[in-house]
């Protein structure tokens, strides 16, 4: 399987190569050359920031359609808990939950239920390795694909727990071939994701060898269905919902540790931030956490560029619809057939060194001094203008040879500015001189030429 598979994609047609959204990656993974931006692969984690900072939305997703149920025999729907929160006064949760059923679904089953028992096993897991902590959280694939590239002395801290859309999918279908009798394949599995990382999850899992989710919509595509098939009438209801706060509240930043029902814990929102917070631990700064949450998107899952609502409206939602919900409503222990559920990883995760610069340690040592001899060469500004976010970001283009140093516009003035000099000097010379004019005038076309070329590679 391709590891660098991704679901946040680029329309060139709409980019109009301003560099907004370089200076927003927070792993460099953008450029912009010859009027339009391209996308590194392998330093992509699908946090999904270039789509809110995009003033010609040039950055997309690319996920599956509702229109998919159709392919299959028998579909669960797998809401995730931030679709609660998109929704004005909202007071029983099987108004959303059968709604999903007639909008085409057959069934549906909450990621917030499968979240309580990943709190279960969570709080097990740390509390028999209790001499490995602080335990980072595996919730968020965009921080697992970060910590990848980035943070490889973080990774034995992973929590090695699958993630409550992969329990969610493992138990809708062990359910539904029970209750129907279909083969597995039959039957599609359909999460209704808030974020693009969970998209890429689905497509190309860490921690596990293939996901049990098939297909993933968009909640900003449900929720518009939605709204039309739900029903304040009660006594029209099924009840389906099965999840309490600690399931729910995993929408929100600091729902995660909240579930594990401790004290020393550490919660944080935002790439940035969390960028600053995995740095702090690599550097042992902090002291005596047992568990560290981490979110990519600000406010939590419900910070998702896939949602409809504004992030801190969604937390206040949340807040209210918690106040009349039970702690929890899942328990491992309730349901017999929930006792075999395997809460594991099945695989590694590896470290994938895509930011080194050379094949070997050796080599890579040599060129990590010639990007700092060109940084120090380079103006310092960081203004974008070459198309990379930083002058350092240039020097390591450089050193790569995806760049020259004429790509730094002032270092490029400073050329041209140099050039026009010397074809001043050669035209004076050319006025003085009537014996060599043939060569002067050979001399004059050809750095006519030169900066005729150098022009004309900048304007592409």
């Amino acid at each position: 399987m391709n590891k660098f598979i991704h679901s946040v994609q680029l329309d060139e047609e709409a980019c109009t190569g301003c560099i907004n959204c370089i200076k927003y990656c927070p792993t460099q993974a953008i450029r912009v050359h010859n009027g339009k931006a391209s996308i590194t692969p392998e330093f992509c984690i699908d946090c999904g920031r270039c789509l809110r900072y995009c003033p010609h939305h040039a950055q997309t997703v690319s996920y599956d359609s509702i229109r998919d149920i159709r392919d299959y025999r028998y579909t669960v729907a797998l809401p995730a808990p931030s679709l609660y929160a998109q929704f004005n006064n909202l007071k029983n949760i099987d108004i959303v939950l059968n709604a999903l059923l007639s909008i085409g679904f057959n069934d549906v089953f909450e990621v917030s239920a499968a979240a309580e028992l990943v709190s279960e096993a969570s709080r097990a897991y740390i509390r028999e390795h209790m001499e490995d902590a602080p335990f980072i959280s595996t919730s968020c694939p965009a921080v697992i694909r970060l910590i990848r590239v980035k943070f490889p002395t973080l990774i034995p801290r992973l929590l090695p727990i699958k993630p409550p859309i992969e329990i969610a999918a493992e138990i809708a279908r062990k359910r539904a071939v029970k209750k129907t009798g279909y083969a597995p394949e039959k039957i599609g599995i359909f999460f209704i994701s808030p974020c693009p990382s969970k998209v890429a999850y689905v497509k190309s899992p860490l921690g596990i060898g293939k996901s049990s989710v098939d297909k993933v919509l968009a909640i900003k595509d449900v929720y518009p269905a939605l709204l039309e098939h739900m029903t304040d009438d009660e006594s029209r209801l099924k009840p389906l919902a099965s999840s309490g706060r600690i399931g729910i509240g995993w929408n929100n930043a600091g729902g995660e540790a909240a579930g594990l029902i401790t004290d020393n814990y550490l919660a944080c929102d935002g790439i940035m931030s969390t960028l600053r917070v995995l740095s702090d631990i690599e550097d042992e700064k902090f002291h005596g956490l047992k568990f560290v949450e981490l979110n990519a998107c600000d406010g939590g899952c419900v910070g998702g560029p896939l949602n409809v609502e504004n992030p801190y409206i969604a937390i206040a939602k949340t807040k209210k619809l918690n106040r009349i919900l039970p702690v929890a409503r899942t328990h491992s222990n309730d349901m017999e057939d929930l006792k075999d559920i395997d809460y594991r990883w099945n695989e590694c995760i590896e470290y994938e060194p895509v930011f080194r610069l050379g094949e070997s340690f050796r080599e890579s040592l040599e060129m990590m001094g010639l990007v700092e001899e060109l940084t120090e060469q380079l103006p310092g500004l960081d203004c974008g203008s070459c198309g990379a976010p930083t002058c350092r970001a240039l020097a390591e283009d450089i050193v790569r040879g995806e760049a020259t140093r004429n790509d730094c516009i002032y270092i490029f003035h400073e050329y041209i500015g140099s050039l026009s000099k010397e074809i001043s000097f050669l035209t004076r010379s050319l006025n003085l001189s009537c014996s060599n004019n043939d060569d002067s005038i050979h001399l004059l076309e050809d750095y006519i030429q030169k900066l005729t070329t150098e022009l004309s590679k900048k304007e592409r």
